[in-house]
């Protein structure tokens, strides 16, 4: 999307508390998908992660601190500018967010908790949350399970569901959010200790991966839309052979073909390329990840971006479209980075 003629750009979340810039807004090159660091906004601790609204002239981020809160920017001039004051979403630790049926959703770490958060008419942000549903659940790895942690929220592709994926009662819970409440419709539990953190939809909707952060594996997992039933039916490893020292995997995406699903895994600092067969996924191999500690991937217009948070870069990297391997193409520094998103 590019609005009155300028080109498409692309916002990088970091982390202030560890020297990152806050929100960085940076232009896209179509021809070779580079970036350029445009500016940096740093009024809003810990913008971690963010999210467009459906017209994308707001942009909207946490501030994953104890506290818990999100900011609204509007985004339809050279560089964002605060739209009020940021919210209290009522959670510990906000580490994603989503926009969906007139409502900003966070996914709460720290409490284990789901945020709404209703939007105005102008996109701009109610003054408080209108619901904040809390998750319940252990796991058996500790000291990471000892309770609830929601890392991730989204939508549906079909738009009915709010599907929220708990990292400590290895899970996820699908929910409606009818009159801004979040209502429990079903959990789905997966594989005790896993420590599932992210999921992406296939394109069409019909299968989701999700990515356990305990174990560097994804869980393939058919959806049901009309039921909103999440079926777990295999799990494959992410990485060749028995890793040596520490993996933890964090972001996935799947290819917009359908084709590929990638994976970054933090420790052994490599993107992971599976090919989908069918309801499994088949590992193709591993590369690089062009830095330390890949918190974040995003695929956009052929390319793969990865915001890597201890080397302090948003490397990118040109995509194989027969094979899916990514082929290392540049880098931006922005220190502590931790997520890209892309008009």
């Amino acid at each position: 999307m590019t609005h009155g003629g300028r080109g498409q750009r692309a916002f990088i979340g970091s982390f202030t508390a560890a020297g990152g810039p806050g929100v960085v807004t940076a232009s896209v090159d179509p021809r070779d998908g580079a970036l350029t660091v445009l500016s940096g906004l740093d009024g809003v601790p810990d913008p971690s992660y963010l999210a467009l609204s459906p017209s994308g002239g707001m942009l909207y981020a946490v501030s994953e601190t104890a506290e818990g809160a999100v900011a609204a920017f509007r985004v339809d001039g050279d560089s964002p500018e605060p739209a009020g004051q940021p919210v209290p979403v009522g959670g510990n630790g906000p580490t994603h967010l989503t926009v969906h049926a007139g409502h900003v959703l966070t996914a709460n770490y720290g409490s284990g908790s789901v945020s709404a958060v209703p939007l105005r008419p102008d996109g701009t942000l109610a003054s408080a949350a209108s619901d904040v549903f809390t998750h319940s659940g252990a796991g058996p790895h500790t000291p990471r399970q000892q309770g609830p942690h929601a890392h991730q929220v989204q939508p549906d592709p079909s738009g009915r569901w709010a599907v929220s994926v708990d990292l400590g009662t290895d899970s996820v819970r699908v929910c409606t959010l009818t009159g801004g409440r979040l209502v429990l419709h079903r959990e789905i539990a997966l594989r005790p200790g896993s420590g599932p953190r992210h999921l992406a939809f296939n394109p069409d909707g019909t299968y989701a991966y999700i990515v356990n952060e305990l174990t560097p594996t994804i869980t393939v997992c058919r959806w049901d839309a009309t039921d909103g039933l999440l079926k777990p039916l295999s799990e494959v490893r992410l990485l060749p052979g028995s890793p040596d020292g520490d993996a933890y995997p964090s972001g996935i995406v799947a290819s917009p073909d359908g084709r590929f699903v990638w994976a970054a895994t933090r420790g052994e600092d490599v993107l992971s390329v599976l090919a989908v067969d069918g309801d499994a996924l088949r590992l193709v191999g591993t590369v690089p990840c062009g830095g330390h500690w890949p918190r974040a991937i995003t695929a956009s217009g052929g390319y793969l971006y990865v915001a890597n948070e201890r080397s302090g870069d948003v490397t990118w990297f040109a995509l194989d479209p027969a094979t899916g391997l990514p082929s290392r193409a540049g880098s931006i520094r922005v220190p502590a980075a931790s997520c890209v998103i892309f008009e």
